[in-house]
């Protein structure tokens, strides 16, 4: 009892697992969320968090005019103070010696292979069923494991991060806060974590670590500083979410990281008050973003800044002066000597004592920067330098070249252009024209009322980012096209094919000049990022992005689109559209309940959907009224398109709730697009595109394309990115594990008709197989299993193993114990059943092994032994390593011969015994020798020894006694003796015996070679027949190999071992 208590309070005793029963709430009139802003232990902690909010941040709060605005300032007040904590206390929570500590009861508790890395742990509740168990949560690169030990009864729980469906938190009425793990139809429930945000942060950081790196290899790659799975951190984890989210929020290039954080207060001249926000600061881009409300954020590229000066030491102040008469002053900022030094530094501005003496001039013409800007903002202007565009590709916009605008056309509509194309050069003069603009409200609100033709495309490549791409890559474009110039792959075929369906109505790709202009845009781009090549969809966008933009532009903003903006929709499973498709149904639920109530089944609005998130609502609007979306879309990015589509439903929704059928559903939707139109598009007739549904619209409001946009920004516009870029992350996991178990099943729907394994057999075996693949990827950076994975082959072909892997799973599986992993028979089986010898083996070829091993009758287990001791299986090298090796996702698929082996395939007729060549004595001695092996540890070994030593002796004798006969024979006929002797022997196969010679030389050339070895004691073989003849009269040996074997148990077994014997390795 005494040993019991002691390992119960060894797991249960910690300080960290007591959740704070004291908290301070923070509460806005009007409103009914509470924000939590302190929590204690004691009523001595909480009181003294009470006294300092008093001092510090209470008294501060009578300057501000609304309730709204104290509740952005205590907000970021808070986070600021959190985020310095978390600086300060990150080193004592991670105290070497403890961790030490956690990492030796890791190892012993699981087994795991030395290799594998714990990352963090913590101290909370499983529930199993309505019972909680406190315990250790453990979290490692690969796996989430959970160990509790309460009164002698121990729960242990291991989960592969690739496992799991869904990862969430929850709460209910027994459960306050808890993460919901959803693995295999299994809920898991953890709770009483006393940091469970950050708990849940790192599980999902590394929930979708392992998917990229197992199953979404495209964006995995792209992501180098996680590429070597023994030196993921918690703290690496962290730098590369907030990364991640820095480069999201502004849309930077991927190479970007996040350097330098710093609280601040900068001035905005156009308000004329300094707002509270966040300097960061990455390798090439300084940028700031407020945390008052005001949605005020500025992106400074270091080519830009031309001096950073520091006014007065004692204001903790900096001013960055930049080209085009701009400058941004920063007070009030933590290390500012520190940021100071980097900026200079980065911009190659060097701190020298001759830079130093000019210091007081340069002080002087940055202030006289920020007085004119304070007193002149209509001069300013900043335009970002390209250098000269080739003469190989287009220079002008589609739109320009195909309808030039009339200055003297004063209709209304063209009038209406010149109001908007004014207001925005108003909005330029007061917040800056160029990379360096201030992003506001009004910059949305400008958006949302539609941008000018004549600036949209300048505009599109700003909000994108795709204008730094532009910048920092002279020349790339270019010498993209001149390479990919006359290339001839699959992606190349497509785009030829789709080339003219691309907004064929429009003038511009009526002719060459357009059609061309998107041939090298799409060929560039395939030739850049093979792994997406071309993906249908990306033909209609780049259409309407050359419209707008020069080809050079246009090409920089599809990158922004395909590798930043839409992740992983451009490939061939669209992951990333059928997460979004997931998001979009989970914000149906939460705002348009009526259409849930009614229409349970919301997979009907993925599939129509789909296309509205593939091109951007391009495929379904008219041209004048899309381009409208794509503006929204650039600013905003994804959440644009999940509010217009919640509004297009929520304006259809009366009719929607009352239709019968889904086919009624879709046609609804048809004609509202048909109606949507854009009432001030400049654009003539012959340049917008036609409806492509009914034109008959009698029954049909009309309605404008602005007005729909305004109104989805009115209902839905509180949706926040944040929540967005979380729903990704949650439902990213279900749909990849829907896309692997949809796999499976048309696997085991393939296998199940040629073998006798069950249904869930089949299953389990899948399981088995797929996680033996993963194993060997689990602890090696650059695994070659990796390689095998192609998400883009035939469902067979998806997941294969390597002779490596193949082995241990054969050995957990076999059902002899003789067939470990290091054992010759494991490389003659794989050699057997790699029947196109590329060096892998996929499921198929798996359970045929299996299957005649566990349920084929006598005849088929001996022939599948025979087998292995003829070429292929016997004759190869021995290392097992075949050279033949498919090269896999590059250049052009050869279709010829995947139609010349599906042909093979349908007329490949079934192998009889009289099929099988003779087996020489080299491999007859093998062949001895396998049984005997196979027979070791048998209960019957004995006997089953007396059988095998009888029937060798019975065929050696047959072949004596034939060669005898055959004594007389001439030389040239030496390989007559032993087919003789079994036509004596074997009455019933005299045919096939008349028939084998040459067969028998075939196989035993090699043994020929050598001049001095006499052929007539060599050159005797025995036919499949003779050696199945005789050891049918051992009913020892059959009984043996008709003994049947436990399935499940072999399955249960190999699972609980396979975790196990990677470790002992």
């Amino acid at each position: 009892m005494k040993s019991l208590l002691v390992g119960t309070l060894d797991t249960v005793l910690d300080s960290t697992s007591k959740v704070a029963p004291f908290r301070i709430l923070h509460h806005t009139p009007d409103s009914q969320v509470y924000w939590s802003i302190a929590c204690g232990v004691t009523k001595e902690e909480i009181f003294q968090h009470w006294d300092w909010l008093q001092q510090n941040i209470m008294r501060t709060l009578s300057v501000f005019d609304s309730s709204e605005d104290i509740t952005s300032f205590v907000q970021g007040k808070i986070r600021g103070l959190i985020a310095e904590e978390g600086k300060t206390s990150l080193v004592l929570e991670e105290d070497p010696e403890k961790f030490r500590e956690a990492l030796l009861r890791f190892e012993k508790w699981f087994e795991l292979p030395p290799k594998e890395k714990l990352v963090t742990y913590y101290s909370c509740s499983y529930w199993r069923g309505k019972v909680p168990c406190q315990g250790w949560l453990y979290l490692s690169t690969n796996f989430m494991c959970f160990y509790s030990y309460l009164l002698g009864a121990e729960v242990k729980l291991i989960i592969s991060w690739d496992e799991i469906w869904r990862l969430e938190k929850t709460s209910n009425v027994i459960l306050t806060e808890s993460i919901h793990v959803l693995v295999h139809g299994e809920d898991h429930y953890f709770s009483m974590l006393l940091h469970l945000s950050e708990t849940f942060v790192i599980m999902e950081q590394l929930a979708d670590y392992s998917i990229k790196r197992l199953f979404d290899k495209e964006a995995f790659q792209r992501e180098p500083a996680l590429s070597d799975p023994l030196q993921i951190t918690k703290r690496g984890l962290e730098a590369h979410a907030k990364s991640e989210q820095f480069r999201t929020f502004f849309r930077l290039p991927k190479e970007e990281n996040l350097l330098e954080v710093h609280e601040s207060f900068l001035w905005v001249p156009f308000s004329h008050y300094n707002t509270l926000g966040k300097i960061c600061l990455s390798e090439n881009y300084l940028c700031f973003a407020s945390q008052d409300g005001s949605q005020c954020h500025v992106i400074i590229p270091m080519r830009e800044v031309i001096n950073v000066e520091k006014p007065d030491s004692s204001s903790r102040a900096l001013t960055v002066c930049v080209r085009g008469k701009r400058a941004l002053r920063f007070s009030e900022v933590r290390g500012y000597q520190r940021l100071a030094n980097s900026i200079r530094s980065r911009c190659g501005i060097s701190p020298s004592p001759q830079h130093s003496a000019s210091s007081e001039v340069i002080r002087g013409e940055c202030q006289s920067l920020i007085n004119h800007f304070d007193d002149n903002p209509e001069d300013v202007t900043l335009m970002v330098g390209q250098k000269d565009s080739s003469k190989a590709v287009s220079t002008e916009a589609l739109m320009t070249v195909f309808h030039p605008q009339d200055v003297e056309n004063l209709d209304p509509k063209m009038l209406k252009e010149k109001m908007k194309e004014q207001s925005w050069n108003i909005h330029f003069s007061e917040y800056g024209r160029g990379t360096s603009m201030f992003f506001t409200r009004k910059t949305r609100d400008l958006i949302v009322r539609g941008v000018p033709e004549a600036l949209r495309g300048e505009l599109w490549m700003l909000f994108s980012g795709a204008v730094n791409d532009m910048a920092t890559h002279p020349g790339y474009y270019t010498d993209l096209v001149e390479q990919s110039l006359g290339t001839s792959t699959l992606a190349t075929d497509e785009i030829e094919r789709d080339l003219h369906r691309s907004l064929p109505e429009h003038p511009a790709f009526q002719s060459d000049t357009g059609i061309s202009a998107l041939r090298r845009v799409l060929t560039a781009y395939a030739y850049r990022n093979p792994k997406i090549g071309y993906c249908q969809a990306m033909n209609i966008l780049t259409s309407v992005l050359l419209l707008y933009a020069k080809e050079e532009e246009a090409f920089w903003l599809l990158v922004a689109v395909c590798e930043r903006m839409l992740p992983d929709y451009f490939n061939r499973r669209i992951i990333g559209a059928l997460v979004d498709q997931a998001v979009f149904e989970d914000l149906i639920r939460d705002h348009l309940p009526q259409l849930v109530d009614h229409m349970t089944d919301l997979s009907f609005f993925s599939s129509v959907s789909l296309s509205w998130f593939l091109t951007l609502f391009i495929s379904v609007l008219p041209i004048e009224s899309a381009v409208n979306v794509v503006d929204c879309f650039f600013y905003d990015g994804i959440k644009a398109i999940l509010q217009l589509g919640l509004a297009v439903l929520d304006y259809n929704m009366g009719a929607l709730i009352s239709c019968q059928d889904d086919a009624e559903a879709v046609t609804i939707l048809n004609k509202f697009f048909d109606s949507v139109t854009n009432k001030d598009s400049p654009l003539p007739s012959t340049v917008k595109q036609a409806s492509v549904g009914n034109n008959d619209k009698a029954s049909h409001f009309n309605v404008d394309i602005s007005e729909l946009i305004r109104e989805a920004y009115e209902k839905y516009g509180n949706i926040r990115s944040e929540e967005v870029e979380s729903s990704r992350k949650r439902n990213k996991l279900h749909v990849i594990q829907t896309l692997e178990d949809t796999t499976k099943q048309n696997v085991i729907r393939v296998v199940t008709q040629e073998v006798r394994f069950s249904a869930s057999h089949l299953d389990g075996l899948y399981n088995l197989f797929k996680r033996q693949h993963f194993l060997s990827c689990y602890w090696t950076m650059k695994s070659p299993a990796l390689l095998h994975h192609d998400p883009s082959l035939a469902y067979l072909d998806q997941y294969q193993l390597g002779f490596q892997q193949f082995s241990v799973l054969f050995s957990l599986l076999a059902p002899w114990a003789f067939c470990n992993a290091k054992s010759t028979l494991s490389l003659w089986v794989f050699r057997l059943i790699d029947e196109n010898q590329d060096g892998l083996v996929n499921f198929k070829e798996f359970c045929f092994a299996l299957d005649t091993l566990y349920s084929g009758s006598f005849t088929n287990k001996l022939k599948f032994l025979f087998k292995l001791h003829l070429p292929p299986a016997f004759d190869l090298p021995e290392d097992g390593v075949i050279k033949k090796s498919p090269e896999r996702g590059r250049g052009k698929v050869d279709l010829q011969a995947y139609l010349k082996q599906w042909q093979n395939e349908i007329l490949k007729k079934e192998e009889t015994i009289k099929d099988l060549p003779r087996i020489n004595q080299t491999q007859f001695i093998q062949f001895s020798k396998t049984l005997y092996n196979i027979f070791h540890g048998d209960p019957e070994e004995e006997s089953l020894y007396r059988a095998v030593a009888h029937v060798t002796s019975l065929l050696l004798r047959m072949e004596e006694v034939g060669r005898r006969l055959h004594e007389p024979s001439s030389p040239p006929e030496s390989a007559k003796p032993a087919n003789a002797a079994a036509a004596e022997e074997e009455e019933p196969t005299t045919e096939e015996a008349s028939t084998t010679p040459e067969s028998s030389d075939t196989s035993s050339s090699r043994y020929r070679r050598d001049a001095g070895t006499d052929l007539t004691e060599m050159e005797w073989s025995f036919s499949f027949e003779q050696v199945l003849a005789s050891l049918l009269n051992e009913p020892t040996i059959v009984s043996f190999f008709e003994r049947p074997v436990d399935v499940q148990t072999k399955l249960g077994q190999a699972r609980i071992a396979q975790l196990k014997l990677k470790a002992n390795k």
